[in-house]
């Protein structure tokens, strides 16, 4: 029975992960769709501003719901044989995020006017009166993205991973189809209803496999419910958490709005490159260490939950930091090879990989909260995380007013990364009183090879960047590309060789996560 839930939970985890990958590669290819056709002007300001407010809606009534509370106690119900139970709390659930969805939304189409003023102030007539017309059609996303999630995680509940996998690709495949069908007619507004297109497509191809769990939806709202009372009861401190974090968002797209146009979408563009490795790599060797933190917790194996807390922060360091510094090589190439065509000017080019240089110098600090607050989670310790975050925030909005104008959009991406790095070491400090020592100088020496290996990298890959760029024509396309491909291939040979020449342990870490992953997929391929 063991092995089959390990396969099975391998099985889902890998699907999960191919979904994600499908998801980020066509999410990319609708950003290189958009920026070639608008390029980095008002239009794509406006309509990246756009998603904000719905974004905040829904994230705020579902998205921290289902993360920290309904899946958990929806699957206890199920797992317990207690299914009518398990769906009185899911109906009342669902009515209940409906309604204030209903409420939220109408408020917010009624003043949205008034939040588009508070939140881009600094855009000129045309972008301001754009940005409202497009909220007000993000709305309708907000309520199709309501019903997916909560749908999701019934699913996830009975263990079926399939249709929501293929709802969040079928959500950018249709942004992207629908988009270009509308574009000619209707602009970047067709982008906008391709958004609530792809949504709309993401609920639908859930809703086959809701019936075929048998779907018990019922008119109620059970407020009383114990299982009702303990979701939000553990909702509260997510809650708080995702607002202060979208009050940071808000607060970085009232400021970039006073920027020239185009630096919103330059700090957007520049973001989702930069969280790339944290999505491929640090997610991965962090849900590879959970299991093992969480078992070690449970048994209070206190000194084997140090070296499995430091070896998973140690691997996370090792695979990224070459990857920060990588970027910050390479980031004009990186941005032009992906970005630059169309209306996709050398000047947007410029802009974007300004905002990558800082965003890059955070990138380890994102990584290691990965594992760190999954360490948390694992002593069932929600407070600190929430806690280290909100004082997070307040670093990084203090930041933005003092930074952002010696560096303009940069300084705003480099109030991020300082954020993220205090965010890393304020978790290390907390884990550090809660369990007493964390290992810290293997750590720190980890660090230092890491980092020697890094730069001696760094310097490989510039010059070999340079030859290209000195020998060949870069405005073709393929130039570009081969000028990206070519030095990351050179790189990751020369870092690989001193990593291997230091005999440093988490080279082999990684290296085994990767091995599983491939023997995994050899298994399921017989």
């Amino acid at each position: 029975m063991a092995k089959v839930t390990q396969s099975g939970i391998a099985k889902a985890a890998g699907l999960i992960m191919v979904s994600m990958m499908l998801s980020r590669i066509l999410g990319y290819v609708r950003d290189v769709v958009i920026y070639s056709k608008f390029g980095q002007v008002y239009l794509t300001d406006a309509y990246n501003a756009a998603f904000s407010i719905p974004d905040f809606l829904y994230y705020l009534l579902v998205g921290g719901a289902l993360s920290s509370a309904f899946i958990p106690v929806f699957s206890s119900y199920i797992a317990t044989n207690k299914e009518e139970d398990g769906w009185e709390v899911a109906s009342t659930v669902f009515n209940l995020v409906m309604i204030l969805m209903f409420v939220g939304i109408a408020i917010g189409l009624i003043f949205t006017p008034q939040l588009i003023n508070i939140l881009v102030p600094g855009f000129n007539k045309e972008g301001f009166e754009l940005t409202v017309l497009l909220t007000r059609i993000m709305f309708i996303q907000s309520f199709f993205m309501g019903l997916s999630g909560i749908s999701q995680g019934i699913l996830h509940s009975y263990k079926h991973f399939l249709a929501p996998a293929l709802g969040s690709v079928l959500y950018n495949l249709g942004i992207i189809v629908f988009g270009l069908m509308l574009v000619d007619s209707l602009g970047i507004m067709g982008f906008t209803i391709g958004v609530v297109l792809g949504a709309a497509a993401n609920f639908l191809i859930q809703v086959p496999a809701l019936l075929k769990i048998g779907l018990r939806y019922r008119l109620t709202l059970n407020l009383k419910h114990p299982g009702v009372k303990q979701i939000g009861i553990l909702i509260i401190p997510v809650l708080i958490g995702l607002s202060v974090n979208h009050l940071n968002l808000f607060v970085n797209q009232n400021l970039a709005s006073s920027l020239p146009e185009g630096m919103l979408s330059a700090l957007r563009a520049a973001q989702r490159i930069m969280q790339l490795p944290i999505g491929v790599f640090a997610i991965a060797v962090a849900l590879a260490v959970f299991p093992t933190l969480t078992g070690q917790a449970a048994r209070k194996e206190k000194e084997a939950f140090r070296e499995t807390l430091s070896r998973g922060v140690r691997t996370v360091i090792f695979i990224t930091l070459p990857a920060a510094v990588g970027l910050i090589v390479l980031r004009v190439p990186v941005v032009r090879a992906l970005f630059q065509q169309g209306e996709f000017t050398v000047s947007n080019t410029e802009a974007t990989s300004y905002a990558l240089l800082f965003y890059s110098l955070g990138l380890i600090g994102y990584s290691a909260q990965q594992v760190l607050n999954r360490a948390f989670y694992a002593l069932k310790n929600t407070k600190i995380p929430v806690f280290v975050g909100i004082i997070t925030v307040l670093i990084n909005l203090v930041l933005n007013f003092l930074l952002i104008k010696p560096l303009a959009h940069g300084g705003l991406a480099l109030a991020y990364s300082i954020a993220g790095l205090a965010n890393m070491v304020m978790l290390l400090f907390f884990l550090r009183l809660r369990i007493g020592h964390i290992d810290g100088r293997k750590m720190l020496a980890s660090f230092g090879k890491t980092l020697f290996a890094s730069l001696i990298m760094g310097v490989v890959v510039y010059f070999c960047s340079y030859l290209i760029e000195a020998n060949f024509d870069i405005q073709y396309k393929t130039i570009q590309i081969i000028q990206v491909v070519v030095p990351v291939i050179v790189g990751v040979v020369v870092y690989g060789s001193m990593a291997w020449m230091m005999k440093m342990e988490e080279a082999q870490m990684a290296m085994g996560i990767l091995m599983r992953k491939l023997k995994r997929k050899r298994k399921r391929n017989e």
